[in-house]
């Protein structure tokens, strides 16, 4: 599949004319083939034009019918080949393996959502039958659906080109919805972007369904983001990036006439608790296990073990010693971008700065863009004094927190900023001190983890990937897992509908066969 540099609007491929964009070999600086063209207003508004278009006719489809689209657009990314290996490679520096497995969570977040779709549960259908001779008022026919909220815009991260990009988990479960998409690719990775930008226009004609379902978009600046969430006829965002972006697209989002819901992934450390016992039975063996987590894609990951906190003591020594010796033979890592690369740096020289904050360890170092992991120290007091010891630094630095005792150590969970994850190590003889924190650490985080690293995110039912703010602008909803569809849906209630009006779930007959909750009890198909 050639890389043509064009967006992707109305079915087809057109120049950009709104400013160059092109993308950058991360491991030499060197910029890649192919100018991209930014969009224009014009551009934009065509494309929400379009979507609102094919809002009415997508919403229509039959789950089974979106389904297939979903199977179909996975097909259809398998089938663009090495092609797309070797073009994410070059422009994000990731190694083929990391890229050739965030390919297959591509293709399986779709087919997840297919099969949301085919089991229905995701409509939430109830009834309430009428009850005309109940006293004393009788009560009405009252049934209930969730619909999609129209045109979504999608707004491509930076470290995953696939999974959370052009058809990512946001993608897929606003088409699962029943939402049109328009995506606004990430400029560090272009190519990528257009090839499985064409991959999802491919499946909309593939699949009979209207032009304006899906569009990608190239923004040169920031004027197009910011117009695409502040377009009337955008219903709702999903967004991963930093905390600044974020925000500022968040306040557009609600500022709007008509606010609309804006779900964007921000800024989290991820804070690991190293308890006591098992801080004395194996601290040296969690080591290299916080290391692996801590480099893993030069910690370039959102769930990054950016923060350990234990009781300060011998036990803690021991576990900074074998983490340091484990930390200075780390071989340096590729960052994503020049400007992720930079603002790393940045970030491990205002660690280094920071008054009462000690470098324990730093790793090998490398070559053009890569940066070297480095773990850093600093007591309680210190950390609660310092309120930027909070801020995420987006790559592989920690910072320990050394609490005098289990008071102390509370009073910092208490103080910290909503996250994705906490991860607990604990022993059995830790289970009573876990009790009384877990109630604290569900008020922190969406996940919560025991004896691991917030590392690696399952896709599949019971997964949360979100949490409290500034981890995410809205902590009711998770941007990873089934429960992502409900972002892109509301609820509709229907009161004495004739049965020639009521849509098919809500029908006495059932004819979706789904389970539904009819006057309080679930009724399986």
């Amino acid at each position: 599949m050639t890389i043509t540099g064009e967006l992707l609007i109305d079915g087809g491929a057109r120049p950009g004319t709104g400013g160059a964009i092109h993308a950058v070999d991360p491991s030499t600086g060197a910029t890649l083939d192919v100018t991209f063209g930014g969009a224009t207003k014009a551009d934009l508004d065509e494309a929400c034009a379009l979507a609102a278009a094919a809002f009415g006719p997508y919403r229509a489809t039959s789950p089974e019918q979106r389904a297939v689209f979903l199977e179909t657009v996975a097909a259809k990314i398998e089938a663009i080949g090495d092609d797309l290996i070797v073009r994410a490679m070059a422009e994000t520096g990731l190694p083929r393996a990391r890229l050739e497995g965030e390919r297959g969570r591509t293709m399986g977040q779709l087919k997840m959502f297919a099969g949301v779709l085919r089991d229905g549960g995701w409509l939430e259908a109830r009834i309430d039958p009428a009850q005309p001779d109940r006293k004393p008022l009788p009560r009405p026919d009252l049934r209930l659906r969730n619909v999609p909220l129209g045109p979504v815009a999608v707004f491509g991260a930076s470290n995953f080109p696939l999974a959370f990009s052009v058809a990512g988990g946001d993608t897929a479960s606003a088409l699962a919805a029943g939402c049109p998409v328009v995506v606004k690719a990430h400029p560090a990775h272009p190519g990528t972007s257009e090839l499985v930008g064409r991959a999802v226009q491919d499946a909309v004609k593939a699949c009979g369904l209207p032009s304006g379902v899906f569009a990608l978009l190239h923004d040169a600046g920031i004027e197009i983001s910011q117009g695409l969430v502040a377009d009337a006829r955008i219903k709702a965002a999903g967004f991963t990036g930093s905390r600044r972006a974020g925000l500022a697209l968040t306040a557009i989002a609600q500022g709007r006439p008509e606010p609309i819901p804006f779900y964007a992934e921000m800024s989290s450390i991820n804070p690991v608790l190293l308890l006591p016992n098992a801080l004395k039975a194996r601290g040296p063996a969690i080591a290299p296990e916080f290391v692996a987590a801590l480099t893993q894609g030069a910690g370039q990951f959102c769930t990054n073990p950016g923060l350990i906190l234990g009781i300060d003591g011998p036990e803690l020594d021991a576990f900074l010693a074998a983490t340091a010796e484990v930390i200075a033979e780390a071989p340096a890592g590729q960052m994503l971008t020049p400007g992720i690369c930079k603002a790393y740096t940045g970030g491990v020289k205002a660690l280094a700065e920071t008054s009462g904050v000690t470098e324990v360890a730093h790793g090998l170092d490398g070559g053009h863009g890569q940066g070297r992991a480095t773990l850093f120290s600093v007591d309680a007091e210190t950390f609660l004094a310092t309120p930027h010891l909070q801020d995420e630094v987006f790559g592989a630095a920690s910072l320990v927190v050394r609490a005098h005792d289990l008071a102390q150590l509370t009073q910092v969970l208490a103080a910290l900023e909503g996250q994705l994850t906490i991860a607990v190590h604990m022993d059995e003889a830790d289970t009573d001190l876990a009790r009384a924190l877990l109630p604290t650490l569900e008020l922190k985080a969406g996940r919560v983890l025991i004896n691991g690293f917030g590392t690696g995110v399952e896709v599949g039912h019971a997964m949360v990937h979100g949490g409290p703010f500034p981890s995410t602008s809205d902590s009711r909803s998770t941007s990873v897992g089934s429960l992502a569809i409900f972002r892109f849906l509301r609820p509709v209630s229907y009161q004495n509908l004739p049965a020639a009006l009521l849509p098919a779930e809500l029908q006495d007959t059932n004819p979706l066969g789904i389970a539904r909750r009819v006057d309080g009890k679930v009724v399986l198909a």
